[in-house]
């Protein structure tokens, strides 16, 4: 049975580097400390905060390590902006 629904998705996708890059700026944790803590290079830690790199499963487990985020917090937040890109929003109109 359908509930007549309508699924809605925000006009603007955030990538989730964005809010990773509020999150190491309240906690005054440089970047190289976070790639250090994910046993990867600097370079791996400024893709995902410019979105040149999605955030795997992998990732986000090594994310919820070291910042106490759970994994499933980025890994959704993630699928949330892939799918709002796939929808062909780019940015408000």
């Amino acid at each position: 049975m359908t509930t007549g629904r309508t699924r809605t998705y925000s006009d603007l996708p955030i990538p989730p580097g964005e809010y990773l890059a509020e999150e190491l700026e309240v906690r005054g944790m440089p970047r190289q400390e976070l790639a250090a803590r994910l046993d990867r290079s600097p370079q791996f830690a400024n893709e995902i905060i410019n979105a040149k790199q999605s955030i795997t499963p992998e990732t986000a487990l090594g994310l919820e390590k070291a910042l106490g985020i759970h994994a499933e917090f980025w890994t959704n937040l993630e699928s949330a902006y892939q799918t709002t890109l796939s929808l062909g929003v780019t940015s408000v109109g």
